[in-house]
């Protein structure tokens, strides 16, 4: 239980963590709020109650509870919610694009979390000395590029340290707060809720304008879900209750503190509630901290989009395993260097944290909007509670997200369109990638032969046999895979064995050994078999198709060879997609990593066989 409350906060809690960096100084920097007394206690109100409505009741304790299969996240959420209305064809579908959409929007917060974070720390420097201002953009663009470059390499042997440094760190910013509460003792005062509700009340339009920066506090709060699978829920509520929750709260009201006593230190009052000899050190810690953030970023980022992949809302993508002990550690390197490019160009066009803040926000709140709505569908067909009990727990929380969100939108032209862009541009790919799948699947479907009767003519007058296992990879049981009816037409050959191998992605995280084969006999020394793999699994075929040992069949790696078919999209003029949509299908069809790949076949063992299908 210590390894694993350890390694929460090292990576369930960097980004939250971090955010002590740049809130603060958002909320008061624009010059919204006046720096009186009863205006710091007020928002320093609403921040203790942000992060208690937001994280500690809405995650911590309700939607901590909707796992599927212990498997946490918005997809996994997706999944959950789908399956229990999948009665309701029209709802399920709509359900599946809003969730998807905020799949996709976690692609628009992966990029300008790393940004702001590493770019919030890296200007630490400016308050050590003007003189360091010129490099605070170079310094963080050279730490990204380190961040990821070695993404290549793995981060097992780093990974070990993430946990000791977020526990020093969340050490070091509680310190920092007791310090300088321990001057205004008085601010804790400001723990009460009356604080806020009299703030709101007598300024309800600058509150309202305030909530745009005041989500920065809970910015992370996902991850608190989508990590779920790999710590469990109690460690990450013991993590939140004990350390992280405790720390940020003792930080945000030390910053309070300070203002009080010295309204200049807005300019960055993070760092100068610190003392003048510790400063360099905090910014060496702020800026590994904000590294470690980055990396729990770019490492969910390759876990979505092998998830969205195993869904069928993208084509392959080349992915390398970097560890053997730990099959969760992968790398993605379109995602990693895709990711890398437009983080870069965030930090180019947007030059500084307070710049980047007016784009933060508007992804974030989003995908909390989508959750509570995906959450309502959980427990109302899923766990089948009370209507009135959904519908009331669901408005109380969709009524704090939504003022939020409203919020945020004031951001939109100051940069907050540019997560939604990416987000938008992401999601145009994963919708073409499943209809044109959906087109390609109807026009084989439509051309297609029933494989128990064609097996049963074809054996009538038998070709001629060799020696060895040819196994045909094909997307849809029950037919004639195009690979085999190549093979006979150009070799006119039959392999002693065949085996017709069909693989099944579920709306499940995982599925185990157990329930991994389906096989049946069609006779002539050939089998039908289906692989199931859940979102999360890893597709392996000849791993998966040694279990048949245990069936009456036995494939020696050296005599067995897998058949497939290259199918080669052409598009052709329609109704079902626009023509620009079936010609960015047919090239990402082409440029998608092989089946013998992600399957992982024996490169040495492949054969493909090619042919055209229009759409």
């Amino acid at each position: 239980m210590r390894a694993l409350l350890v390694g929460a906060i090292g990576v369930v809690y960097g980004d939250i963590g971090t955010s002590v960096l740049y809130t603060v100084k958002e909320v008061f920097g624009p010059g919204h709020v006046p720096f009186t007394t009863d205006n710091v206690y007020g928002v320093l109100s609403l921040l203790f109650w942000t992060l208690t409505a937001i994280v500690t009741i809405k995650y911590v304790t309700l939607v901590l509870r909707a796992d599927n299969n212990g498997e946490g996240g918005l997809v996994a959420m997706l999944t959950l919610a789908s399956r229990a209305v999948a009665g309701r064809p029209r709802l399920r579908n709509g359900m599946l694009l809003v969730g998807i959409f905020g799949a996709c929007l976690f692609y628009g917060d992966g990029v300008i979390t790393p940004a702001i974070s590493v770019l919030s720390a890296v200007e630490g420097l400016e308050v050590v000395s003007d003189s360091f201002t010129g490099y605070v953009l170079p310094f963080t663009l050279l730490i990204l590029l380190a961040l990821f470059w070695v993404q290549k390499k793995g981060t097992a042997g780093i990974g070990r340290f993430f946990g000791p440094v977020m526990l020093l760190w969340f050490a070091c910013i509680a310190a920092l707060g007791v310090w300088r509460v321990a001057g205004h003792p008085e601010i804790l005062l400001a723990l009460g809720p009356w604080y806020a509700w009299k703030f709101a009340r007598f300024n309800p339009g600058t509150t309202f304008i305030i909530l745009g920066a005041l989500v920065l506090c809970v910015t992370g709060a996902e991850a608190l879900y989508a990590d779920m699978g790999h710590f469990g829920k109690k460690p990450i509520r013991l993590a939140w209750f004990y350390i992280v929750m405790p720390s940020l709260t003792l930080n945000y009201f030390g910053q309070g503190a300070l203002l009080l006593a010295n309204p200049k230190a807005v300019q960055n009052p993070f760092f100068m509630t610190a003392p003048g000899w510790a400063l360099l050190p905090l910014v060496g810690l702020a800026t590994i901290a904000t590294v470690i953030a980055s990396q729990a970023l770019i490492s969910g980022a390759f876990s979505v989009t092998k998830q969205v992949i195993q869904l069928g809302y993208l084509p392959r993508l080349q992915l390398l395993h970097t560890s053997i002990k730990d099959l969760g550690q992968i790398y993605m390197p379109l995602v990693n260097w895709a990711l890398f490019a437009l983080i870069v160009l965030a930090v180019g066009m947007f030059r500084s944290s307070s710049n980047l803040a007016a784009a933060y926000g508007i992804a974030v709140t989003t995908d909390m909007l989508i959750t509570t709505v995906l959450t309502f569908f959980v427990i109302r067909y899923a766990w089948r509670l009370p209507l009135w009990l959904c519908l009331g727990a669901t408005a109380v929380f969709f009524c704090v997200d939504a003022p939020f969100w409203l919020s945020n939108l004031l951001k939109l032209p100051k940069g907050g369109w540019f997560p939604l862009v990416i987000a938008g541009a992401v999601f145009t790919l994963m919708v073409t990638w499943k209809d044109g799948r959906a087109l390609l699947h109807r026009s084989l479907q439509a051309a297609s032969l029933e494989l128990k009767p064609f097996l049963d003519s074809l054996f009538l007058a038998p070709p001629a046999r060799v020696a060895g296992t040819a196994v045909f990879m094909n997307a849809q049981d029950g037919t004639v895979p195009n690979a085999l009816l190549h093979n006979l037409k150009h070799n006119k050959v039959l392999h002693d064995y065949n085996v017709f191998v069909t693989v099944r992605n579920h709306e499940v995280p995982w599925i185990g050994a157990a329930e991994r084969l389906e096989s049946e006999s069609l006779g002539h020394n050939c089998w039908q078999v289906i692989i199931n793999y859940g979102f999360k699994n890893d597709p392996n075929v000849p791993q998966a198709l040694a279990q048949l040992a245990g069936m009456g069949l036995q494939l020696d790696p050296m005599s067995t060879s897998y058949f497939l078919s290259r199918d080669i999209v052409v598009p052709t003029l329609g109704k079902e997609l626009a023509p620009w949509r079936e010609k960015l299908f047919a090239q990402m069809h082409h440029n998608a990593t092989t089946a013998a790949e992600f399957l992982h076949l024996p490169s040495n063992a492949v054969v493909e066989l090619g042919s055209k299908v229009e759409i």
